[in-house]
């Protein structure tokens, strides 16, 4: 979705953590799949169902609220 959000306060994105693959690249694809494969973190979406992209959608609004914006990602 192109929105660059700081993560760097949880230890879950580190490189040792839970959710480390999702550091530092656009991750769309794999939470609308609720996937953790490195292959399915990508920023390609728009062929997603519409309840995939809900999901995605709904990712998005959680993380709106717990971290701090710091970007946008331009193509």
């Amino acid at each position: 979705m192109g929105t660059v959000f700081d993560v760097s306060g949880n230890a879950a994105y580190a490189p040792d953590g839970a959710y480390h693959i999702f550091a530092g690249k656009d991750p769309s694809r794999a939470l609308a799949l609720s996937s953790l494969k490195a292959e399915d973190c990508r920023s390609d979406w728009e062929d997603l169902a519409d309840k995939e992209k809900q999901v995605l959608n709904d990712w998005f609004t959680f993380f709106s609220k717990r971290y701090n914006i710091v970007g946008q990602v331009r193509s």
